[in-house]
C-alpha cells in the first residue's frame, strides 16, 4: 500500500514502510526514548526492543480517506516524564514527515510499551 502525493510535475507514490522508517528514526532521536517496541507485545507480554533496521514493526501508518494517522509503540527511559517524551516524539515525527515528504499528518498516537533503564 502506498501514499500518493500529487505535485505540479506529476504523482509520487511513497511506500508506507518509508513513512514508518522516517517516523521511527525521528522518534529514536528524541531524548528519553530507549527504543521502539513491537506492537505484538500486547499478546506476548514481553517488551522487545527493535533494532534500527526494524522501525516499521514499531510504527503503524493508517490512511482514513485523506487523513494520515501514525501509531508508534515506544519504550521510554526510566526517570523521564512520559508525557513530555510522548509530546516531543509527536512533534518531531510530525515535523520530520512534513519536511522530508511534505505529508500532512493528522495524528501521531503514542503507545508506551515499557520503561527501561537506559544504558549510560
Amino acid at each position: 500500500m502506498t501514499i500518493e502525493m500529487k505535485t505540479q510535475l506529476g504523482a509520487v507514490d511513497v511506500s508506507q514502510d518509508v513513512v514508518a522508517i522516517i517516523a521511527g528514526g525521528a522518534a529514536i532521536d528524541c531524548y528519553g526514548i530507549v527504543g521502539m517496541a513491537s506492537q505484538k507485545q500486547l499478546k506476548d507480554g514481553l517488551s522487545e526492543l527493535l533494532g534500527r533496521d526494524n522501525f516499521q514493526r514499531g510504527v503503524i501508518t493508517r490512511e482514513e480517506g485523506e487523513d494520515l494517522h501514525i501509531d508508534m509503540y515506544i519504550i521510554v527511559s526510566y526517570g523521564t516524564k512520559i508525557s513530555e517524551v510522548a509530546h516531543n516524539v509527536q512533534t518531531k515525527v510530525k515535523y520530520s514527515l512534513e519536511q522530508m515528504l511534505g505529508l500532512d499528518v493528522d495524528s501521531v498516537n503514542i503507545f508506551v510499551q515499557g520503561v527501561r533503564v537506559a544504558n549510560p
